[in-house]
């Protein structure tokens, strides 16, 4: 394996971490401000401001001719965000972290599942087949084992 993807995976593991302990952390300020949706909102106030931090550190212009031509979905993954970051700040103090991360695993798996197949939004494709599919049924079956208490 090469370095870059051994960077790659380490760096993946280390931004699961993050999704793990972002459940916890939110849920905390959400008991403080009394809303998820106050928490995420917080959240991305920290985060956009850490981006902010990062963008002058690398000296980063974004292009802006080009986002002008792009889609409207493209446009898209801070509500995605939003959404995450609130249902989880929600769910995790009700039914644990590990409940509401496999679960949340499961919807990932099973839509990028798909987003593959098609080669949605410029992905390559990689049509689902039988491996991939048990693959997905192993993440299902992970999920209803976490759940068992």
């Amino acid at each position: 394996m090469s370095p870059a993807n051994l960077f790659l995976i380490a760096a993946l593991l280390g931004s699961g971490v993050c999704v793990a302990l972002q459940g916890p952390t939110n849920a905390l300020l959400a008991q403080a401000v009394h809303s998820p949706v106050n928490a995420a909102f917080l959240s991305f106030l920290v985060g956009t401001i850490v981006l902010g931090v990062m963008i002058v550190v690398n000296g980063v212009q974004p292009n802006w001719r080009s986002m002008i031509n792009l889609p409207w979905y493209a446009w898209m993954g801070g509500v995605y965000g939003a959404v995450f970051v609130s249902i989880v700040a929600f769910a995790a103090p009700r039914i644990g972290i590990a409940q509401t991360l496999t679960i949340l695993i499961a919807g990932q798996a099973a839509t990028a599942l798909v987003l593959d197949h098609f080669g949605a939004f410029g992905l390559i494709v990689r049509p689902i087949n039988v491996t991939r599919a048990l693959g997905m049924a192993a993440v299902v079956v992970g999920v209803l084992l976490v759940r068992r208490t």
